[in-house]
């Protein structure tokens, strides 16, 4: 399995990450990547993918951190980027729906982040929380278009058919095995919701990720998440398409290796 999605340069995971690395692998994760999500956790997490095998990293800037973004933090991305284990730009997008930043801000920071994805023929990890239309605005501006993940996917059937439509890939996490708050409800972060979503895409499309700390799927929901979760979002994906685990094991592992061409071949 590879878990597309983690944020093992967290402090939560200060004390005892070779230990998280180690039952990650030992539950069958044999790959993960770390996203950064600002200049710090970009370096943390191209340090932690340089120290352990089967670690990659992503450099970018989170839209919450958007206000923040100037020409020497482009610059450093730049040159983080550059590193042979990191395999997207990211994570960058926009979120509506906190707005930690201003949305042009957001915005502007995202648009960056593209073009810098382009220049050195990386894919972007994409953070969409009631945006999806205006992240998609943005990277209809570009052509060749960007390829990359919608990371964590919240959004509508709608949104989800369009980005898969592009060749975008969605990532799916833990709130898949989350029961819905009302029953026959759906909702954008709900199990429900989320089970629909995965029955329209092609399932060529669907990366599986923890986004670990946060998000812990169910059993185990409440506590610290780890890669080492990753079986419990498999296993539902699985029961949801009527496919054995092995299958979706594999498929998603051949997806993200096409989505992540350098987990195969580091550039150099």
């Amino acid at each position: 399995m590879i878990d597309t999605h983690t944020h093992l340069n967290d402090p939560k995971f200060e004390q005892d990450l070779d230990e998280v690395i180690q039952r990650a692998k030992s539950s069958g994760v044999d790959r993960m990547i770390v996203c950064g999500y600002d200049i710090p956790s970009s370096r943390a997490a191209v340090e932690i993918a340089r120290k352990h095998e089967g670690v990659f990293a992503t450099v970018g800037v989170h839209p919450h951190e958007a206000a923040t973004f100037s020409a020497d933090t482009l610059r450093m991305l730049r040159e983080l980027a550059q590193e042979p284990r990191v395999v997207a730009v990211g994570e960058t997008g926009l979120d509506f729906y906190y707005s930690f930043s201003p949305w042009p801000q957001q915005e502007k920071a995202f648009a960056h982040q593209i073009e810098l994805a382009l220049e050195l023929d990386l894919p972007i990890v994409v953070h969409s929380r009631l945006a999806g239309r205006a992240v998609l605005e943005i990277i209809d501006r570009y052509q060749p278009t960007p390829t990359g993940v919608f990371h964590c996917f919240s959004e509508s059937k709608e949104i989800a058919q369009t980005v898969t439509a592009k060749g975008f890939f969605i990532g799916i996490d833990g709130p898949i095995t989350f029961k819905p708050k009302k029953q026959g409800t759906s909702t954008s972060s709900g199990r429900c919701e989320l089970q629909e979503i995965v029955r329209i895409v092609p399932l060529t499309n669907i990366v599986v990720e923890t986004d670990c700390p946060y998000l812990t799927p169910v059993p185990y929901r409440g506590r610290r998440n780890e890669p080492a979760y990753l079986v419990y979002i498999v296993e539902e994906l699985a029961r949801t398409l009527g496919r054995t685990i092995e299958e979706i094991d594999r498929i998603t592992s051949e997806n993200a290796e096409r989505l992540f061409p350098r987990m195969i071949e580091p550039p150099g």
